[in-house]
Parts: C-alpha cells; sequence; structure tokens
C-alpha cells in the first residue's frame, strides 16, 4: 500500500475510535481513542509504520498549543492570583519527581539516561516527543508517554471520582 494511503487508514481508524469513544463517557475519550487506533494498527503489523510529510507533526503541535493557548484567558489569569502558589510547588514536585524517577529507572533497568529523563518529565506526549526525536530518541520517549497517557487517562478519572467525596468527607470531618 503507498504511504499516502497507509496514512489515511491510520487516520481514518484513529478518527473511528476516537469519536466513538465520546460515548464512554471517559475524560479526553477522543484522545484515548485515536491512540488506541493508531497504536493498536501499528502494532498489528497488518500496515507500514505512517509516513508523516515534513512538517505535519510541527503543524499539528502548533495547532495543540493554539487550543490549549485559545483557553487562556482573563479569568485564568485571575485565577492564578489564587493558584500561583500551589502551580509552582505543583511544577517544581513534578520536576524533581520526575528527574529523580528517571535517574532511577537508569539505576534498576539500565536504560539510556535520555530516555529515562525524558520519559519520566512532566510533560505532554507530543512536547516530550518533539523534543525527543530533536535528541535523536524520540521514538522511545513517545512509547513511554504514550503508556503514561493511557494509563492515567483511564485510571485517574477513575480515582477522582471515587476518591473526591471522600476527601471532601474528610475535610468536612476536621
Amino acid at each position: 500500500m503507498n504511504p499516502q494511503m497507509t496514512l489515511t487508514v491510520y487516520i481514518l481508524s484513529g478518527a473511528a475510535l476516537g469519536s466513538l469513544m465520546l460515548l464512554s463517557g471517559i475524560p479526553a475519550a477522543p484522545l484515548l481513542g485515536s491512540i488506541l487506533a493508531a497504536g493498536c494498527l501499528s502494532i498489528s503489523g497488518q500496515f507500514e509504520p505512517a509516513q508523516w510529510p515534513m512538517g505535519t507533526k510541527t503543524i499539528l503541535g502548533i495547532g495543540v498549543g493554539t487550543v490549549i493557548g485559545t483557553g487562556i484567558n482573563r479569568d485564568t489569569l485571575s485565577e492564578l492570583q489564587t493558584l500561583w502558589k500551589p502551580a509552582i510547588l505543583i511544577t517544581f514536585t513534578l520536576i524533581l519527581t520526575g528527574l529523580f524517577v528517571g535517574f532511577l529507572v537508569v539505576r534498576l533497568f539500565g536504560i539510556d539516561p535520555l530516555i529515562a529523563l525524558l520519559g519520566s518529565a512532566p510533560g505532554g506526549t507530543l512536547g516530550m516527543s518533539l523534543v525527543g526525536a530533536e535528541l535523536g530518541v524520540g521514538a522511545a520517549v513517545a512509547a513511554i508517554h504514550a503508556f503514561r497517557l493511557i494509563a492515567v487517562l483511564l485510571i485517574t478519572p477513575a480515582f477522582v471520582k471515587y476518591l473526591a467525596p471522600l476527601v471532601g468527607v474528610m475535610m468536612i470531618s476536621n
């Protein structure tokens, strides 16, 4: 199959499962569905790896960044007036934890430190994969972040849904 047709199959499968996942009620279901569809299709070995035209990932990165950026508005800035301290604490804690986990992974599993550190860095799959690609380890970093993202999208909402009421009860009882 020619590369354009292969890429079209990947895009259509991602769009199909991403759209179907909307019915699941899972947060970020379209993202999760498209990752699962394209990943399973790729793993199946029935199709060659997708060959994205040059610049496509950059354009998609700009698109994702723009979508996220348009969510930042005056309300966001006013929220930051009260949330800047927790935001700083969370950011530094995630960075330090990522570094610690990265070094631990190198020590325990002997993998390339660059892969371990970028794979454990707190960041999105696309962003960290692009950084990894520029440093020659993009596929490995993308694999780690894709696994992490799928797990987080499946597990965290369930924990939040079931633990948030318990935290509220504990806060009230104190």
